[in-house]
């Protein structure tokens, strides 16, 4: 951390040069101004950490001088000085934005505590500042890796779309990064500032699809006890991302084509309009003309959705991309997994781009926490990824031991999981109701069940 920078501004010099005679001995760089507006000029050049103001100047004043620092500086502290009877105005200065007052005559401790405070109160803020953006995930067009053509082309693509602002329709299977694309389009448009609202189709009960898209209002049904805004409501300005489109019921579908078409809807149980601008992106897993073809989804809402349309690539056909996912996904859960392996080996990399990804990047990104747990190294080992030879479970012989107990019965009970869902899919012809049903668990969390293990209909 450098020398913390003071402009002092009074209009009296003896002032300014005590105060500078005690900030500087303390190891303090600084700076002294005449007046306000002396000092404005000088902080666009000198950038000073901290600000210390009388409050009585001519020209302008300590408040209003504050007051305009602050706006420029928003992250600096500023103090304001001030005579025993002008405490009052002291209180007002804090409300406009000073971080304290001393009075005058002050004394010297009391004014290097003051002066010490303030500038670890801007120390602070500014590594507070700098540690939320390095844990901030990655958006827009960042989120997307790869540098291989076909990513380099999606990238492209996304740029294009975000710029026409009509509804997109993003395809590809489970795992591709269709949400990714979703809020790059967003991040890369003119709406970038509003809201992005996500709505998963395929995990709302059929009954309350129309509430979660349009709100509802008190008393509309049975659990409705308070009004609720709808994601559309709620996005007005912005984009709202309707996952899973294919899986809206038919009488959500119509409910859907009308606000494409008027922009307007109304609450469930109000009969009073509301229009909203909203930008509408939509993804699938599934092929959406063939579902149109099998009368399983609108033709109209079909053509309404499909202005615009983006692929989103499977894995396979960039597995070049493969060592930029690993290094990230690494980077991503060493921290938290508390482990010291920092690499891969190209062993390891050859076994990745040799697999089946069914499940695409989620399902990469899933098989790499698991190697990461299992590696005792700095690096990943071919055979930390010993559960890619099949997806079925294996015994705990073939396991690498030095894994740790709770790892290695981590790592078989989610194979267990897997195969299980995945058998009893198959039983029920892949029907999602009757398989929450027979496990015993919601449609919904077999769904993300589903998407975590990269299962999709065979």
């Amino acid at each position: 951390m450098g020398k913390t920078k003071i402009l002092i501004v009074d209009d009296e010099e003896k002032i300014r040069s005590i105060l500078t005679a005690i900030l500087a001995g303390e190891g303090f760089e600084t700076m002294t101004a005449g007046d306000g507006i002396e000092a404005l000029d000088m902080a666009a050049s000198f950038d000073p950490d901290v600000l210390i103001a009388d409050l009585q100047m001519p020209r302008m004043d300590g408040i209003e001088t504050i007051v305009r620092f602050k706006e420029r500086s928003p992250r600096s502290a500023a103090i304001i000085l001030t005579a025993h009877g002008s405490i009052q105005s002291a209180v007002q200065a804090i409300k406009q934005g000073a971080y304290d007052y001393l009075t005058k005559p002050f004394d010297n401790d009391q004014l290097l505590m003051v002066v010490r405070r303030a500038s670890e109160y801007v120390h602070l803020s500014g590594e507070l500042e700098r540690l939320k953006k390095e844990l901030q995930p990655q958006r827009g067009l960042a989120a997307l890796l790869g540098e291989g053509e076909i990513m380099r082309e999606v990238r492209a693509q996304i740029r294009k779309l975000a710029e026409a602002d009509a509804t997109v329709l993003i395809e590809g299977e489970s795992g591709t990064g269709k949400e990714l694309a979703a809020r790059a389009i967003h991040a890369e448009s003119r709406r970038k500032a509003e809201r992005f609202v996500v709505v998963d189709c395929a995990a709302i009960p059929d009954n309350l699809v129309e509430s979660s898209f349009f709100g509802h209002e008190k008393g509309a049904f049975t659990d409705a006890h308070e009004q609720r805004i709808g994601a559309f409501e709620e996005a007005d300005g912005g984009t709202v991302f309707l996952d899973e489109i294919g899986e809206l019921p038919a009488g959500a579908q119509a409910k859907l084509l009308r606000i494409l078409q008027e922009k307007e809807f109304s609450r469930v149980g109000s009969a009073k309009p509301i229009r909203v601008d909203v930008r509408v992106i939509a993804a699938t897993n599934r092929d959406a003309q063939g579902l149109v073809d099998e009368g399983k989804f609108r033709g109209d809402l079909f053509y309404r959705l499909n202005v615009l349309r983006l692929r989103m690539p499977p894995l396979r056909e960039h597995a070049e991309d493969i060592p930029a996912y690993a290094a990230h996904f690494i980077s991503k859960y060493r921290e938290i997994f508390r482990k010291k392996t920092t690499d891969i080996s190209d062993e390891a990399i050859s076994a990745l781009r040799a697999h089946n990804w069914k499940g695409n990047i989620r399902e990469l990104e899933n098989a790499l926490q698991r190697g990461l747990l299992s590696a005792t190294g700095d690096r990943i080992l071919e055979s930390d990824l010993g559960f890619l030879a099949n997806g079925s479970p294996r015994s705990t012989a073939g396991w690498d031991p030095s894994a740790g107990l709770e790892a290695t019965v981590r790592m078989v009970s989610e194979q267990t999981e897997k195969q299980m869902i995945l058998d009893m899919l198959r039983r029920t012809g892949w029907n999602r109701t009757e398989t929450a049903q027979n496990l015993k668990v919601s449609r919904k969390t077999l769904f993300n069940k589903m998407q975590q293990y990269g299962l999709h209909d065979e």
